[in-house]
């Protein structure tokens, strides 16, 4: 369950590395809270990684556009899983190896910058790696799946399900890696979150001791940081709604939990267990017949720990979810 500290996260871990989208930014507008959390992090000596399973955008674009949102942040500071999945590469082929890229200009760059050979779907090569690329032509996905299943060696950047866009959540990555693992038989060596190259090519990059993963989703952050051993903050700004974070199972769970990144910045309470019930400073959450129920009052980040904490002994105990129909989640302002 939850973990509790006597002291902010941002003086117990030297590293925080911050998924984009849903933390810092939602759909490229900002996240209420999180540059100025941001800047004072840095302030305790905390180093700050932009990490990003979008294969897509270059580090240097990336960081342009976290400038423009008032969020201070170099071309270095920002880690994806295109350059993941070039180390993955290089790592096991050496430079100036060609490699057939189906991906869009940013997966292109890190293949490049790693020393090897980017060439198209019909050129001879040693692997195959693939990205979200909205351009990526239907007849280069035919040749490279042929290639695939005849046994060319694959890297994905990601996995990713779903994206969002400015016209709503669209089909990620993760849809063509679906596609081609069912033509061909084959799975691929995967980069991005939950899979470990991607934050382990972060702490190489940006350095740490005591790194600290910091997302929104708990199906590539919060499991990521559980694959790689180490601890992490789930915020509420993204993706994760209240039915979502009480049906998560325990590799899915995060070891702190606040509506938005000033969780950097405070110590953890403890959630207290007893008899069924969670107890976190002033709120006392509790599954009666299947329903999820709280009472009290106090601060919104200690209603989210009592209600997941309740949620999740629930789940373990029973195996089914408990219903959250009758909740009302606390405000925004009600956040701290």
């Amino acid at each position: 369950m939850l973990h509790r500290t006597d002291t902010a996260l941002s003086r117990l871990h030297d590293l925080a590395m911050l998924d984009l989208d849903g933390v810092v930014y939602v759909d490229g507008d900002a996240v209420a809270h999180a540059a100025d959390a941001i800047t004072a992090a840095r302030r305790e000596q905390m180093r700050v990684a932009f990490v990003t399973n979008n294969a897509s955008r270059t580090p240097g674009t990336v960081a342009a556009h976290l400038r423009e949102l008032g969020v201070e942040a170099a071309e270095a500071d920002v880690v994806s899983s295109a350059q993941a999945a070039a180390r993955v590469l290089g790592d096991r082929l050496g430079a100036g190896a060609r490699v057939v890229l189906l991906g869009a200009v940013g997966l292109r760059e890190a293949v490049e910058a790693a020393g090897l050979v980017p060439v198209g779907v019909e050129d001879d090569a040693e692997a195959v790696v693939t990205g979200y690329g909205p351009d990526v032509l239907w007849r280069d996905v035919m040749r490279a799946a042929v290639r695939i299943r005849e046994g060319l060696w694959w890297v994905a950047s990601n996995t990713d399900m779903s994206i969002p866009t400015a016209y709503g959540v669209a089909p990620g990555h993760g849809v063509l890696v679906e596609t081609l693992q069912r033509f061909s038989g084959v799975d691929p060596v995967v980069a991005g979150k939950p899979a470990r190259p991607l934050l382990e090519e972060t702490v190489r990059r940006v350095g740490g001791q005591r790194p600290l993963m910091v997302g929104d989703r708990l199906d590539t952050d919060i499991e990521g940081a559980s694959v790689m051993g180490i601890e992490s903050l789930l915020v509420l700004t993204g993706v994760t709604d209240l039915t979502t974070l009480v049906r998560a199972e325990a590799h899915e769970r995060p070891t702190y939990l606040h509506p938005d990144l000033r969780g950097l910045l405070e110590a953890h309470p403890e959630v207290e267990q007893e008899e069924g019930a969670a107890t976190c400073r002033g709120w006392r959450a509790e599954v009666t017949d299947g329903q999820l129920g709280v009472e009290g009052e106090g601060a919104g980040a200690d209603w989210w720990r009592a209600v997941a904490v309740a949620g999740w002994a629930h789940l373990d105990a029973t195996g089914e979810p408990a219903g959250t129909d009758n909740l009302l989640e606390p405000s925004s302002s009600d956040a701290r």
